[in-house]
């Protein structure tokens, strides 16, 4: 008996490659040429002509062979890659900045010593960064213990209760989404710190990221818990359960995975904060491990020090400081990534 292979008409066959690799070859040459012969100067200019005759001539090469329709999927196509391209590249700029610079000043005692026998202008070796990466855990743990519940209840009363004050909560977290965290700590260092005893800590460093936490948390929660069907609430209560009980017991456990991403979001978003700390955490040179008294560091503040240095072994601190934190928010957003995947599923 004969059998048949299963045919791919999406599939490209060699002659389709080919006009395409040509195509590619002859808007190169073209794009070479023009950058070349033209006041047109400079990578973006060769880069947006290589774009529009790649275009051109593979929107020319799908009309003859295919018809209009083709074309102009093509043309569809090729605008949608060159807008994930724009996008993407900007990243991997950044990316590939910042660990060219900043791997330079990796050592061995980088994450466990500190700078309080070192100074920036000291040669890389010396010095390292544990009391900037104890203070900014010790404020993220505190503004997430300060934010996290507050957000949670926020995103549910605006979900699930719905009471009268849901309008002006809703609005309070919108506007409070807008505001520059400069202003957050401004506003923590004139209520505290301003004519006061009190002294910049890693609490007072704390607070104002607590409130640019509420909002991204608050936000993300509500998203997540609008996700949650109708059907488990209605189940819920045609078992007897009062509201509270199926909200607590039903609700939240369906949201879990959401919340916590939700959670994770917000420690990312605060973790690189600058501004609100120049106010707020004294700044320190030395491993504080009491974050309630006495001044504090983070990375953001180590990284601030080192630029307004200006020399290029403070500069080459910044720019390492700058990796490791860039890695954190990373590690973050990748637990993010996984908690949202599990949510999925």
């Amino acid at each position: 008996m004969t059998t048949y292979a299963p045919t791919k008409p999406w599939k490209p066959t060699r002659a389709d490659l080919s006009k395409n690799v040509i195509g590619i070859i002859i808007a190169a040459i073209t794009s070479y040429l023009v950058v070349a012969s033209t006041p047109m100067k400079g990578k973006l200019a060769y880069a947006f002509l290589f774009f529009f005759f790649a275009t051109a001539i593979q929107v020319v090469i799908k009309w003859l062979a295919l018809g209009r329709v083709a074309a102009v999927d093509e043309l569809a196509s090729s605008i949608a890659l060159t807008g994930g391209i724009i996008v993407f590249l900007p990243v991997l700029s950044i990316l590939f900045t910042t660990i060219s610079k900043g791997i330079k000043g990796l050592h061995w005692t980088l994450f466990t010593d500190t700078m309080e026998k070192s100074s920036y202008l000291d040669p890389i070796g010396m010095g390292g960064i544990l009391h900037a990466i104890v203070g900014t855990m010790y404020m993220i743990i505190i503004a997430s213990i300060i934010s996290v519940p507050l957000s949670i209840l926020t995103a549910l009363y605006l979900t699930e209760i719905k009471g009268k004050a849901a309008g002006f909560i809703q609005f309070l977290v919108q506007a409070m989404s807008g505001v520059p965290s400069v202003v957050a700590g401004i506003f923590i260092y004139a209520a505290l710190l301003l004519n006061t005893s009190f002294r910049g800590s890693g609490l007072t460093g704390a607070l104002p990221l607590a409130i640019l936490m509420i909002p991204t948390v608050t936000r993300t929660a509500q998203e997540v818990l609008l996700l949650i069907p109708n059907d488990l609430r209605e189940a819920g209560q045609a078992l007897g359960a009062t509201q509270w009980k199926t909200v607590m017991l039903i609700v939240v456990p369906a949201a879990r995975s959401g919340l916590v991403t939700a959670v994770i979001l917000g420690v990312a978003r605060i973790a690189g904060e600058t501004a609100p700390l120049l106010f707020t955490i004294g700044g320190s040179d030395k491993v504080n491990w009491n974050p309630i008294n006495g001044p504090q560091s983070a990375l953001p503040y180590y990284i601030w020090k080192g630029l307004l240095s200006g020399t290029p072994e403070a500069v080459q601190r910044s720019w390492t400081a700058i990796l490791v934190l860039l890695m954190i928010v990373l590690f973050f957003f990748s637990i993010a990534r996984y908690f949202s995947r599990q949510r999925v599923k």
